[in-house]
């Protein structure tokens, strides 16, 4: 059994393929010659598939695109790219091709993308690992965002919301004692505005003291 050469992996650019081998076509040949009576059924559907083939590699991705009537387009960013399978079949060695099959995590069971034509399937194979870890490694790199810098805790929060709630009491608490004298300036009016400004001083007080143990917590020398 004779395979055919190919060129050399070392002046393999994966960046300038755009079009899978010509070999590839007398692949899609044999293969369909292994349904004896029904090859021109079995061809048609492989040799427009293989004229209509193209691929495209960039820094961002990989995109795969075919078909005539129904067109089909297959787009995957290194990202995406979970594994890379590398396969041959008997009559892929003998030609000396292979299939590289791409596999997401889109939970599918097949590959997403299949691969074909390409003679130098390892160094390609090696390509797309390379690209893929670049790919995830600009994405570790980055740091995660401090979250506890600047979202408040429970407890501050809760503190927050009862000082609120005590000084809104206090302000009403002052009006009422500035409308009572206003209404009635008889003698009783001295007693309760007595009675609301102590009250007053009084949720006053509790306020500033929910304020103090906040501050003493804030302030630099506080212990941790």
């Amino acid at each position: 059994m004779t395979v055919l050469p190919h060129s050399d992996d070392a002046d393999f650019d994966p960046l300038a393929i755009t079009r899978p081998e010509p070999v590839l076509l007398k692949y899609y040949a044999c293969v369909a010659l292994l349904t004896g009576p029904g090859f021109p059924i079995a061809f048609l559907p492989l040799y427009f598939k293989y004229v209509t083939l193209e691929y495209k590699f960039d820094d961002a991705g990989v995109s795969m695109r075919w078909g005539i009537l129904f067109r089909r387009e297959v787009h995957l960013t290194y990202r995406r790219v979970q594994d890379i399978h590398l396969t041959r079949n008997l009559i892929q060695r003998w030609m000396g091709l292979a299939t590289v099959a791409i596999q997401t995590a889109s939970g599918s069971s097949g590959p997403e993308m299949s691969i074909e034509g390409i003679p130098q399937a390892e160094a390609l194979r090696d390509f797309l690992y390379s690209k893929m870890r670049g790919a995830r490694g600009l994405g570790s790199d980055t740091p995660p965002e401090d979250s506890t810098s600047t979202a408040p805790t429970t407890g501050d929060a809760a503190a927050e919301e009862s000082l609120r709630l005590l000084r809104e009491i206090r302000d009403a608490l002052q009006a009422r004692a500035g409308t009572a004298v206003a209404e009635r300036p008889d003698t009783g009016t001295a007693d309760n505005t007595a009675s609301v400004a102590g009250a007053a001083e009084l949720t006053s007080e509790v306020a500033r003291s929910g304020e103090a143990p906040n501050n003493d917590a804030n302030s630099p020398g506080a212990p941790s």
